[in-house]
């Protein structure tokens, strides 16, 4: 190990070490550090290199929270002290008698009057940022090409002023497919929105100063994303990928001549990709409009991806701010023992600290523009990320801190200025007191029930749990509640070889303990149905599914949690077995294709829908 090395790399924010999630303690390599410094565009390949780098290196602040200690997130008043509910959904997978085989915009207002009529205050859905309308197979909202940008295949055709007929044998079969069909949808909806803009043309002149005004206020971050969707669906077309890196030279560049010749040859392919822009965001904001006229107080819940691909529109748009030779992932933990490679782009604390912080606020910005509150995934992203530089096994990464101070300072400006409530994925590795500067600047925890142990052991009591908080039973990366209770994620591990023989037999063997814990939480509080009291007490067997009384009653223990939000999954009110995401898993498991079971409607009359929701609004009543 080289001090100098040590010193210059502690400069530049690499951290010489971390405690993983199991509380040990991890060394940076050398090889790593060295990495990582030529991501960060530093020279350090020898000894007199280093020294050199040394000379120039930035005066790191030990605490950067001293720039924003005022920083502090929106918060209402009337819920500083209070409690409210909502229903979270994949919108994606949202079923109803008039989509086109994707749960769209319409359906997202729908649910919303929905769950309010229940007493709901919020609806949370996954990121809905722009994926790669020219490849249909990029599917994960996890992964998009834009964070700043929608993704038109939300778009409710029918409710546009521009509507144009469906292929209706075609729209019929995409609706009734088990899964979504990317493919499929995006052919039939991409060739109705070409007829629909044709339409838009001819339409009346309120409408294009209504869209003329859009692009004015969105400007040229607009018109690049556009000018990249225009481009990619047009080489796509001649055989090459979606993605920038696979182009001609020529096109690799958002400032290219050849790149500003395409422009100028296809003004209106152009045009229409913004047309798109504007259609999604009146749709999207119309959604929030109509939850709140039901009578939620938040309404809109949205998430923001911690990163982009590295192939996708703002990383076209703007390379110097991402840093382009490094992944975001995780480090190995007890289920992914040699870490998570996302394949993301990280942002670079370097451009970030440059441009105090300005890409951050675009995207917070956009991202609030609809919604009541937004869930940060990866809260830590603000404090630092582990990030795995090219040709670097994904366990042998390194965390890269952030100009956390000036990234909360963004934050609270936008949060404040939006009136939206922040909430922060806090799961997984996260830095010591980094949840106290959460707290200082009132942004929300995540509390998920199947972590939430004393000692690892019992479920902790609902009093017990973080008031500035939001609780859920489980995520999108989680199995449902019915899964969970049947080890269907535990096989399903098994299956795609995340997990050995052995060590699926050992998680079966804990599962059987937790379902017994789960039925003790329950009995200590008085929730416990009499039918199952002989399965604590093991004087009868337990059901290999989940009773629907215990679905309601495990519902009511987590709506007594101190947490001031709590989330019901429409998964679990439509009593559904499979998980949205396996991770560490690509095509092995349907990821980001499930539809719900039901349509809407179906599930808010089912008795299920109606108990828990009913059990759930009990505890936590809509007051003034």
């Amino acid at each position: 190990m080289s001090d100098t090395l040590d010193r210059l790399a502690q400069a530049y924010g690499i951290e010489p070490s971390y405690i993983s999630e199991a509380g040990e303690h991890c060394i940076t390599s050398d090889e790593t550090k060295r990495a990582l410094l030529r991501v960060l565009g530093v020279a350090a390949a020898d000894e007199a290199e280093i020294a050199r780098s040394l000379q120039s290196a930035p005066q790191r602040i030990a605490d950067d929270r001293a720039t924003a200690a005022d920083a502090r997130c929106f918060m209402p008043g009337w819920l500083a002290g209070g409690r409210v509910w909502g229903i979270t959904c994949q919108l994606y997978g949202l079923r109803s008698d008039r989509n086109w085989g994707i749960g769209d915009f319409e359906d997202l207002a729908r649910l919303a009057e929905l769950a309010a009529s229940t007493g709901a205050d919020f609806i949370g859905v996954n990121p809905l940022h722009a994926l790669f309308l020219a490849d249909p197979s990029r599917i994960s909202p996890y992964s998009p090409s834009s964070r700043r940008f929608l993704n038109p295949l939300y778009i409710a055709l029918d409710k546009t002023p521009y509507a144009v007929p469906a292929d209706r044998e075609a729209a019929a079969a995409t609706r009734a497919s088990e899964f979504v069909n990317y493919s499929e949808v995006t052919r039939l909806k991409r060739r109705a929105l070409d007829e629909a803009y044709r339409v838009f043309k001819r339409s009346e002149p309120e409408a294009m100063t209504r869209f003329t005004e859009f692009c004015a206020a969105r400007g040229a971050p607009l018109v690049r994303f556009a000018l990249y969707e225009a481009l990619s669906e047009d080489l796509v077309g001649q055989g090459y990928p979606a993605g920038w890196p696979g182009w001609p030279e020529a096109y690799r560049k958002a400032d290219a001549d050849a790149v500003r010749q395409f422009g100028q040859d296809n003004a209106d392919r152009i045009a229409f990709h913004m047309w798109l822009q504007w259609l999604a965001e009146t749709q999207l904001r119309h959604a929030q409009e109509r939850a709140l006229a039901a009578g939620m107080r938040i309404g809109l819940y949205l998430d923001l991806a911690v990163g982009v691909a590295p192939d996708g529109a703002d990383t076209w748009s703007e390379p110097d701010t991402v840093l382009g030779q490094a992944r975001l992932g995780a480090p190995p933990d007890m289920l992914h023992q040699g870490g998570q490679d996302w394949g993301l782009a990280p942002l670079s604390p370097t451009a970030l600290t440059a441009r105090h912080c300005e890409p951050l606020k675009d995207v917070l910005d956009e991202l609030m523009r609809s919604a009541g509150a937004v869930r940060i995934d990866h809260a830590m992203g603000l404090k630092r990320l582990y990030l795995i530089p090219q040709e670097i096994e994904a366990s042998n990464g390194a965390y890269l801190t952030y100009p956390l101070g000036d990234m909360l300072r963004v934050l609270a400006e936008v949060s404040q200025a939006r009136r939206t409530i922040v909430i922060g994925e806090d799961l997984g590795t996260v830095p010591e007191g980094f949840r106290e500067v959460m707290h200082e600047a009132e942004i929300q925890g995540y509390r998920v029930f199947y972590f939430e142990r004393e000692g690892d052991a019992r479920f902790r009591a609902p009093a017990d749990y973080a008031h500035r908080a939001l609780a859920c039973i489980s995520t999108h990366d989680l199995p449902t509640l019915r899964g969970w209770w049947a080890g269907s994620d535990i096989d399903e591990n098994a299956r795609v070889g995340i997990a050995s023989p052995a060590s699926a037999a050992q998680a079966r063997e804990a599962r059987a303990n937790d379902r017994c814990r789960l039925l003790a939480a329950l009995n200590e509080c008085g929730l416990l149905p009499p039918s199952m009291e002989g399965v604590l007490h093991g004087t009868r067997p337990c059901p290999d599914d989940l009773p629907e009384t215990v679905v309601v009653t495990t519902h009511t223990l987590l709506a007594k949690s101190a947490s001031r939000m709590f989330a019901v999954q429409i998964e679990d009110l439509a009593g559904k077995l499979e998980q949205a995401n396996l991770p560490g898993t690509v095509d092995e498991h349907p990821n980001w294709r499930r539809k719900l079971p039901m349509t809407l409607d179906e599930i808010a009359a089912t008795e299920l829908f109606r108990a828990v929701t009913s059990a759930v609004a009990r505890e936590r009543p809509r007051t003034p």
